[in-house]
């Protein structure tokens, strides 16, 4: 029988590769959404766009959910790492960019179906009735683009909590932690902005401000895949702890 159990670092190993490969799988799924569903949804007569295209939607779907499924596994796995250093931050982080991203991802899903629906009463409908049916079609997507401005801050808050911790710990080069620190700033400010409706959803004020936070992201998988955790990170939360008992 064998009895050989894998060592802390080989499994470390392991978690860096997929945290990779979870951030990759999670971005491409999320611009492929709205491959789908933008060309859709940004059209004055969405309702009928959305009526003839229903697969579409349903695709985009499909890949929203892919995109909170795989990025909400990204803090689960992370979480036995990361609460060696500070478990309250840890745990923050599965709160933030777990359950409550996760949640917002299913509802965008379950908006956009929504609108499948709409669509059919929408173009069966009699004059005086399509517009009440326009009217639930504006509504879903404008609260659609209020979700988006607070997954933002949502997003970052984790986000913050996650780069903290590794900038601290040097799990990943500090260059690259504190990139990921940086870029919230402006992260942060695009969904402030979108909450007070001072910056419209996909504009291109928008995409510079999410710009360095996406690219950080992408640089950091890549990171993870190739490179790993650092063999010998510093454990600063157990270092505190030493202290104080000594």
């Amino acid at each position: 029988m064998n009895t050989t159990k894998e060592s802390p670092r080989g499994t470390s190993r392991k978690t860096a590769t997929m945290v990779g490969v979870l951030y990759i799988i999670g971005t491409v799924a999320g611009i492929l959404s709205l491959v789908f569903t933008g060309p859709i949804l940004e059209e004055p007569d969405y309702l009928i766009q959305v009526s003839t295209n229903p697969n579409q939607i349903v695709i985009g779907a499909l890949f929203v959910l892919t995109m909170g499924l795989a990025l909400a596994m990204v803090p689960v796995m992370m979480f036995p790492i990361l609460k060696r250093y500070n478990e309250a931050l840890a745990v923050g982080y599965v709160v933030f960019r777990g359950a409550l991203e996760a949640v917002t991802d299913l509802a965008f899903a379950i908006g956009w179906l929504s609108l499948l629906l709409i669509s059919q009463g929408y173009v069966k409908a009699i004059a005086a009735e399509a517009f009440y049916f326009q009217s639930l079609g504006d509504l879903v997507l404008q609260a659609h683009d209020q979700m988006g401005h607070v997954l933002t801050i949502v997003f970052i808050l984790g986000a913050l909590m996650f780069y903290y911790v590794l900038y601290r710990s040097k799990l990943v080069p500090r260059w690259l932690s504190g990139w990921g620190l940086l870029a919230a700033i402006p992260y942060f400010i695009s969904g402030v902005l979108g909450l007070f409706t001072l910056l419209d959803q996909m504009s291109t004020i928008q995409m510079v401000l999410v710009l360095p936070m996406a690219v950080q992201e992408m640089v950091l998988a890549v990171w993870l895949i190739v490179k790993g955790f650092n063999s010998s990170p510093v454990s600063f939360g157990l270092a505190q702890a030493s202290v104080s008992q000594a």
